[in-house]
């Protein structure tokens, strides 16, 4: 199991949709777990928040920053956003040098982040562009360069919410069910988005069950899944 992950979400929700029960796991088995928002979702992830009278974009901004805070904690990882701006989000050479910058800092050995294109949401594939070219710069060609390199961390990407219209095949599914409680901790405190919650309880049941057939353990009850764009490296099959 890595010891460190970083998880990559557009927006300041994304990963306990879509990687709670990942970051819970992991920390449970005594590894550390780094979220990274590079927005706060504050344009278009927020529509409930707007509702409120004379609502303000740095109130909604604080808001879902507090809300991913509890969320994240309640998984044992630390929570930094950003602050990069959304609907769109643009991740200029700037925007990506910072990225880059955190991964060479953190050491990640494996990234989540978001599949490469959403016909839904502008700003995933962005967000997955973007962190495949910080991780690729971070590591540089896998030796030593000119600027501190990393090993290559492993890449997974998380499930998007309509899988079948955004290329997304899943290649792994991770069993949560011994930290199911933790992701439903997380899920509670968004309550900016809390319709979703009904929508990714149902899912992990479904991809539980896709778990089970594949594996033939009839324990799984809750499970995420991800796809891998990125070859791995084994010594024994």
């Amino acid at each position: 199991m890595p010891r460190t992950i970083l998880v990559v979400s557009a927006h300041a929700a994304d990963f306990v949709w879509r990687a709670a029960g990942a970051i819970a796991t992991l920390v449970e088995g005594g590894g550390t777990a780094h979220v990274v928002a590079l927005s706060y979702g504050e344009r278009g992830e927020s529509g409930e928040l707007w509702k409120e009278e004379g609502q303000t974009e740095e109130r909604v901004k604080a808001i879902r920053h507090g809300e991913a805070q509890t969320a994240a904690a309640a998984l044992g990882a630390d929570f930094r956003s950003l602050d990069l701006g959304d609907y769109p989000l643009v991740m200029d050479a700037a925007a990506v040098e910072r990225l880059t910058d955190l991964i060479r800092e953190l050491e990640p050995e494996l990234i989540f982040t978001h599949a490469s294109r959403d016909p839904f949401n502008p700003d995933h594939g962005v967000a997955h562009e973007a962190t495949l070219q910080a991780r690729q710069l971070a590591s540089g060609a896998g030796v030593a360069s000119a600027f501190k390199t990393i090993p290559p961390p492993e890449l997974l990407l998380f499930e998007p919410h309509q899988p079948e219209l955004c290329g997304f095949v899943p290649t792994t599914f991770l069993d949560i069910t011994p930290v199911w409680d933790k992701k439903v901790a997380a899920m509670e405190a968004m309550g900016a988005q809390g319709y979703l919650r009904q929508y990714y309880s149902e899912r992990a049941e479904h991809r539980a069950n896709h778990a089970r057939r594949i594996s033939g353990r009839t324990d799984v009850r809750y499970a995420e899944a991800f796809q891998r764009e990125v070859p791995v490296v084994v010594d024994a099959l």
